[in-house]
């Protein structure tokens, strides 16, 4: 583990360019590489994304990535989402997700692990475009349905593409492998970055001092300074908490907790 400073965290950020773009494609290889090693009854089990089976959370991530990859694709799926998100508890990107897996009907295991392969690295080309071309436009995000408390509700086009939607990848990586029971492999090169940007993020939004000591191959120790009072979890479950799958109170107790990243 490594000390990083988070009096400094706007340099700890990871911003639209060749990095991003680095870390966007490992978060994609270790999925791909991840559900290669799925049973056909894994596919079936539930994961902590309520009504989401593996199967369900694999063919959001094949329905996104096509999003990414082509603009067409992308408005076709947010149109969809605007209009029906009174069906969704009021919120058009779960309306989104839902068309997402809708458009994968029936397709096989295979089909959906082939489409994802494919669509991968087109996918973070799109979205590596769209952060340097149209970064600046902002976004808003209904605070409604699978929105949660101390999540934010507005961000820009650079911070989704070049961030988010990684965290994205990453973080269904991870519920995958606790629905199915199996630690996922570490690459601290890649979940360590996407952790200690996390990290920052939050500390940039709480604005409080604190001492976070995350444990495991993705984790560290980070420190707004000496007399800063100290948290400590696991890394992988620091990333749960702040996306809403895990809650406060399975936590020791902080209001910092209260302050939550976008994924």
């Amino acid at each position: 583990m490594t000390a990083q400073p988070l009096d400094t965290a706007w340099r700890n950020r990871i911003s639209p360019g060749p990095t991003a773009d680095r870390l966007a494609r490992g978060a994609y290889a270790a999925l791909l590489a991840d559900l290669a090693e799925l049973s056909d009854a894994d596919w079936q089990k539930p994961t902590e994304c309520t009504g989401w089976t593996v199967r369900d959370m694999v063919a959001h991530l094949v329905g996104a990535a096509q999003g990414h990859a082509s603009m067409p694709a992308f408005v076709r799926q947010y149109l969809w989402g605007a209009r029906h998100r009174k069906d969704f508890g009021g919120s058009g990107l779960d309306g989104m997700n839902q068309k997402q897996i809708n458009d994968q009907g029936t397709s096989s295991h295979a089909t959906l692990l082939q489409r994802l392969a494919e669509l991968a690295p087109r996918a973070v080309t799109g979205r590596s475009r769209r952060a340097r071309f149209i970064g600046w436009a902002p976004i808003h995000l209904d605070e409604e349905g699978s929105w949660y408390d101390g999540m934010p509700s507005r961000t820009t086009m650079a911070e989704l593409c070049a961030v988010v939607l990684t965290r994205d990848v990453w973080a269904h990586r991870l519920d995958i492998a606790r629905a199915v029971g199996r630690a996922p492999t570490i690459d601290p090169q890649v979940d360590g970055a996407v952790v200690a940007d996390i990290v920052a993020d939050w500390a940039s939004r709480h604005g409080q001092p604190v001492t976070l000591v995350l444990t495991g191959a993705a984790g560290g120790t980070f420190a707004t300074g000496p007399t800063a009072p100290s948290l400590a979890l696991d890394a992988l479950d620091f990333a749960r908490l702040m996306a809403g799958r895990r809650t406060d109170a399975e936590v020791a107790p902080s209001p910092l907790w209260a302050t939550k990243v976008l994924f």
